[in-house]
């Protein structure tokens, strides 16, 4: 249903620093509609920064997400690959894989003064963290050592080692903090950790390249894409007993079947529909979360490699990793709605607190772009450090 991606490439990231700055405002300048008054206006106590890992240069980039621009690099440890921010505290946790085999690390990011605060050893080759609600624990998938470390984030350490299955990607912990889903890439299977007990409750095989993990909001099923096949796995999870109902065990629902290399999950924030990015199809699928079932399938880009759903339910944003475009999905009508030229090979994606902006990694440019989701179109790019892979946006407001 789309056509083939203009794949002409931007050279921005060939030029000096400088001149690439340069060039990138001009670009914003030359927009229409690229006015400060049409963006949210913030109190002045008011702070939000979007933080890039940058693999090569192994540092942090800050950009100011108020005033749209680069804010400063942080340096962290060896090959920095993903990041989150705390819910509850004004920090961000970066981990860095390290060299191949070596131990890694958590950078902790003081978010007020976009200074590194602490290094939390963790396991070998960490490549995942995650977060729970309460901010206080964090869970660190381990690629090399078969684990994933639980870090305890008041205390600044590791607390405990979990081992899981062979080359763990993702460890993603349900809102209600009772569950990590933990997807064994090279064990082809999913590991269920219980966080009350701090131990694997159930294993589920049969999932070829388990590479990404969505749990429902109400915690109450998970969905794991099996890349090196065409299936997506969906796991119900425990729940207790309750005067209505009896307790039930972790269970496989179903293995449904999409698009060629589900590669990533996009989960609309209300719960009721999971999208599933099929990089070696070009697609998008449909889950219906309630019922297992797929829905349709579209053609959305070149290698979808990210996926990222508006507040209100409405938009589905794909980054399209082979490409230098953003594609637009309308969820209501089922279909494209658009797409924005961005830098090259776009595949992280992250809303600003209020979803005025979209921030899209370009991994092939070294820059990020913003992107206006008011008129669905390129506000600037903004330069990064060498090999931007992951973003995560914190906002907050200092008394």
């Amino acid at each position: 249903m789309t056509g083939r991606a203009d794949r002409k490439t931007m050279r921005l990231n060939s030029r000096p620093l400088a001149a690439r700055a340069g060039a990138i405002g001009f670009c914003c300048l030359a927009l229409a509609g690229c006015r400060q008054s049409d963006f949210p206006q913030f109190p002045a106590n008011y702070h939000e920064y979007a933080y890039v890992t940058n693999g090569v240069s192994g540092t942090v980039s800050v950009l100011d997400v108020v005033n749209v621009r680069v804010d400063r690099e942080i340096a962290t440890g060896q090959n920095p690959v993903a990041v989150a921010a705390s819910p509850t505290r004004n920090e961000v946790y970066v981990v860095n894989s390290g060299a191949k085999g070596a131990q890694g690390s958590v950078t902790v990011i003081d978010a007020e003064k976009n200074a590194a605060a602490a290094t939390i050893p963790v396991q070998r080759n960490p490549v995942s963290i995650d977060v729970d609600g309460k901010g206080e624990l964090a869970y660190v998938a381990n690629s090399a050592a078969n684990s994933v470390s639980v870090v305890d984030l008041n205390t600044r350490h590791e607390a405990a080692i979990i081992g899981v299955g062979e080359n763990p990607r993702v460890a993603r912990v349900s809102s209600d903090g009772r569950t990590v889903i933990v997807t064994n890439r090279g064990g082809n299977s999913v590991s269920v950790i219980d966080t009350a007990s701090r131990k694997v409750r159930a294993v589920f095989t049969g999932c070829a390249g388990a590479n990404d993990a969505a749990i429902l909001p109400d915690s109450s099923k998970a969905f794991v894409a099996c890349a090196e096949g065409h299936n997506v796995m969906a796991i119900a999870l425990a729940t207790e007993a309750h005067p209505e109902r009896q307790a039930q065990a972790d269970k496989l629902e179903a293995l449904l079947e999409v698009g060629r290399g589900p590669e990533h999950l996009a989960l609309k924030p209300d719960g009721g529909e999971t999208f599933v990015l099929n990089s070696l199809a070009n697609s998008v699928s449909e889950i219906y979360a309630s019922t297992d079932e797929v829905g349709s399938t579209y053609i959305i880009g070149n290698g979808p490699a990210g996926g990222a759903v508006t507040s209100d339910n409405s938009l589905l944003y794909v980054a399209n990793a082979r490409s230098q475009f953003v594609t637009v999905y309308s969820i209501d009508d089922g279909s494209r709605a658009g797409s924005v030229r961005v830098g090259e090979g776009p595949s992280a994606l992250a809303f600003s607190a209020k979803g005025h902006l979209l921030f899209a990694v370009d991994t092939g440019s070294d820059d990020v772009a913003a992107i206006r989701t008011s008129t669905r179109k390129l506000f600037t790019l903004l330069p990064v450090g060498r090999g931007p892979n992951a973003i995560a946006v914190k906002a907050f407001t200092v008394k």
